[in-house]
Order: C-alpha cells, then structure tokens, then sequence
C-alpha cells in the first residue's frame, strides 16, 4: 500500500457557502475577476477558461464562524505570469479597495492578500520558476519579505489589462486552513493523507505538498489555536483535491480506511472530513466538472 498522493496531486475548486449570493459573485466576477462557468439556482460556479475555481453555494440560514473556530484561512488563487496577476490585483483595487490586507513576496511566489465581502481570506499569487526554489533537507526555502504593490503594478500592469483584466488561466494553487493544532493536521494530511511536509513554523504552522511543490496546503493556528470540530456555518464548505486517476483514488481510500478514517467512496469521488470537520473530497480531473454541490455537514 502506497503512503503517499501522486506526484501530480493538485488542488480542485473551493467551495464556500454565502449569505449573500450575488454580492459575492459580483466580487468574484468584477473585482478578482473569474467568470461564470454556471449558475444553477443557489450555485455557482467561477473561474477561468473552463477550470472551477470557487463553488458559491447560497446559505443565508446559517451564522458566520467565530472568528476563533476552525475553517478557511485563504483561498490561494494561482496565476500564469505576473502580468495577468498585476491584472487581477488592478481590478480588485479598482472595485474593491477595502478589501486589500497585504502583500508578500514568499521567495517561491509573490502574493497579494484579500478579504472578501463575507469575511473569507483571498491570495492572489504567482509562482516563481521551479529551478529558482531553494530545498534543504526536503524543506522548501520561503520567507515574508515586503512586496510594494504600487511598484509591482507599475512594472507589470498593462494598459490592455486595464481595460480587460482576465488574462490567461487561473486555478486554485493552494489553500490554507485554520485549524486547532498542528501536530493533529501533520498526523492527518501527512501520515494519513500522504502530503510530504515542506516547511514549518514552529508549532504554529505546516505546509504540504505532492510532488515537490512549496505548498498545495497549509494549516496554522495563528487564531485557531484549540479549536474543536467545526459545526455547520457560513464559509468554507469543501476542498477538492485532484489526483491523476482512478487507482490513485481507490489507494487513498484503502489508506484512509486503514487508519479508521470514515470516507464515502462511490467509484468517481473519495469524501471524508479533517479532524476538525473540514470537508475534502478527492477527485480525478475528468469528474472535477461534473462534480455534484457539497452535502450537508
């Protein structure tokens, strides 16, 4: 039995549940920008060039989480080149200022932060060239460093991008989670999930990836610490992870079920809960569209 994901694992769409379901489409559509790949009743689905990014589920019967409670800490939207970032950037700080919070360039990446309407965290990134990554021991080299974003958009944003700012492709790079304890989220996504740990902060934070990448997920405890099992609220609903096919699906779940892992495998999908009741469900790409909305939890 294998113990690890495949090396060409990769992170599906987001799925959030909202309060207000246009408001948040039209922050998705105008200010990020992703398109509308459909929209069916209380569900929509965004991204770019066909590729789901984020699941917009309509919930208003439901609270928001506290903010001490486990669940999302970012979507992390992966772009192709820093210009189409610039792009995107441009477009949010035009529709949207007050939703910026910070940016960062994380030595593999330069990334630009947001809040959205209803409170959940946004990245907006680009990924530097695998060959400039720097590894020591397995760890992949990434730091905080200060990115001016004023600087940045004067040297890639383009009178073009002004004008129309969906620029090639986008999908989600990784996403980032709030959880009670690390130690917990390393024994589940590592030991369990079959991740590869990539870097650390102390016992506040672990990132993890397959293949080789600097992080398809993270968790931390920056605001979280001791936090219990999620109930049912506003925000994060699902994460999909993709693997490459149908074998790689079927060993996860004997891995998974070998640990005592409760999952629900019907032949196409693999879904289970972290041990904070975050909801992931894995995927081969072919069943990633036709993917069906989150069940309840």
């Amino acid at each position: 039995m294998t113990d690890r994901l495949a090396a060409d694992t990769a992170m599906g769409a987001v799925t959030l549940r909202v309060a207000a379901l246009d408001a948040m489409i039209r922050y998705y559509t105008q200010a990020v920008p992703l398109t509308v790949l459909r929209h069916d009743g209380p569900r929509a689905v965004l991204g770019r060039g066909g590729t789901p990014v984020l699941v917009l589920e309509h919930a208003p019967e439901l609270r928001h989480a506290g903010p001490r409670e486990a669940g999302l800490f970012h979507t992390a939207i992966l772009f192709e080149t820093q210009e189409a970032l610039a792009a995107a950037v441009h477009s949010v700080s035009r529709h949207a200022p007050g939703t910026f919070t910070g940016s960062s360039d994380h030595l593999v990446s330069r990334a630009f932060y947001f809040t959205d309407p209803e409170g959940n965290g946004v990245e907006l990134y680009w990924d530097r060239d695998r060959s400039l990554w720097s590894w020591t021991h397995g760890r992949v080299e990434m730091d905080t460093l200060y990115l001016d974003p004023n600087a940045f958009l004067r040297e890639h944003l383009t009178d073009a991008a002004i004008e129309d700012p969906v620029i090639g492709g986008a999908r989600v790079g990784h996403v980032h989670l709030s959880v009670g304890d690390v130690a917990t989220a390393r024994e589940f996504y590592v030991d369990r999930l079959g991740f590869d740990t990539t870097s650390t902060l102390g016992d506040s934070a672990l990132f993890v990836s397959a293949g080789g990448y600097h992080h398809h997920m993270a968790m931390n405890t920056w605001r979280s610490r001791g936090a219990g099992r999620r109930r049912m609220t506003l925000g994060l609903g699902l994460v999909d992870i993709a693997v490459p096919t149908a074998d790689d699906l079927g060993a996860l779940d004997d891995r998974l079920r070998h640990f005592g892992v409760p999952t629900a495998h019907d032949g196409r999908m693999l879904s289970f809960d972290d041990p904070w009741g975050n909801a992931v469900r894995v995927l081969p790409p072919d069943a990633a569209a036709e993917a069906p909305p989150a069940a309840a939890r």
